[in-house]
Order: C-alpha cells, then sequence, then structure tokens
C-alpha cells in the first residue's frame, strides 16, 4: 500500500510482511522493521522494537488514516496504483476482530480468492451488523472461525496470502460474469 502524508505531501511505500499477533514485520520505503506487537483493550497496540517501545493508535476514515505513535501523530492517504508491477503485496495479512461479538457468516472458503474491498465476514456485537472487508486482493490463506463462535477483541479471524498474479481479482470476477 502507498500512503502520502497529509501535511509535506512525502510518500510512503508500506507493506506489512508478517503478523502472527505477537510479532511484527514490516517494510516503509524499502527498509524492514520487525518488533514485538502488544494489542490494548482501546484498540490500539504497543510496538516494541530497537529497545523503544511505543504505543500506537490508528483509526481509518473515509479518505485518510490517522495515526498517533507515540508523542507524534500523522493524516495519511492511500496513493492510487502500486508500488511496482511485480509488486503483489498485502495490505492486512490478516483480519481481526475489532470489537467482541458473534460472527454471523463467513462469506468466504479457504482458498478463495477475493478483491480488495469485498466482504468477507459478518460480526454481530450489540445488536449491529458489521462486514469486514478484505483490504487488498489476497488469497485466504486459512478460516480461523465459523459462523456461531464468540469471539473477543484482537482475535485473529482470517489469515491472507498474495493474490496470484494477473488480473486482480476483481477483474477475474468481471470476466466470470
Amino acid at each position: 500500500m502507498r500512503l502520502k502524508r497529509a501535511e509535506g505531501g512525502k510518500t510512503f511505500a508500506v507493506e506489512i510482511l508478517a503478523c502472527d499477533g505477537k510479532n511484527l514485520r514490516a517494510s516503509i520505503d524499502g527498509e524492514e522493521i520487525s518488533g514485538e506487537i502488544e494489542m490494548t483493550a482501546d484498540g490500539g497496540a504497543i510496538l516494541r522494537f530497537d529497545g523503544q517501545r511505543i504505543r500506537i493508535n490508528g483509526v481509518r476514515g473515509r479518505k485518510s488514516i490517522m495515526v498517533a505513535a507515540g508523542p507524534a501523530s500523522f493524516e495519511f492517504t492511500a496513493v492510487e496504483g502500486r508500488i511496482g508491477s511485480a509488486h503483489h503485496g498485502l495490505a492486512a495479512v490478516e483480519i481481526a476482530a475489532p470489537m467482541p461479538g458473534k460472527v454471523l457468516r463467513v462469506m468466504v472458503a479457504e482458498g478463495d480468492v477475493v478483491a480488495s474491498g469485498q466482504g468477507v465476514i459478518v460480526l454481530e456485537a450489540m445488536k449491529m451488523e458489521t462486514t469486514i472487508a478484505a483490504e487488498s486482493d489476497a488469497t485466504i490463506k486459512k478460516i480461523r472461525v465459523n459462523a456461531g463462535d464468540a469471539v473477543e477483541h484482537g482475535q485473529v479471524l482470517i489469515e491472507f496470502s498474495p493474490a496470484p498474479a494477473g488480473p486482480s481479482a476483481g477483474e477475474s470476477q468481471a470476466q466470470a460474469s
């Protein structure tokens, strides 16, 4: 995913390389960082890397992503297009429950190829349904929950692997119609 800082306009290439719920590997403008990540009850996280401990919170708005990292805060907007023609990374390697609730429907199966923005799971919390969508074209690697399961905040629901090279999942679905 490419992000552009709202102030100053600097563009960053950001890719989550791996995240298993405890360890995180990411690439920011080609520089790889890794550390331990601990989710907090308020939806944020604490990231530990290079001897530092940084509290992180993020909120996705309609057209931007607000990120607070320690005392600093940033607003980013997504930049259209891929980082490069050979790049087929994921915006996120998994979907985690954004709140405690109950799984109403799993809309995909392992091995399915999904398009960015395609709904993959429906959760119910406080009598409201929330459809959670894939953040990028991807292949469903593992589904960790079933319809009817109670889930906790931060629990991993679905794992992704990169989508096969070629037309995007959305284009493939359109061609199949």
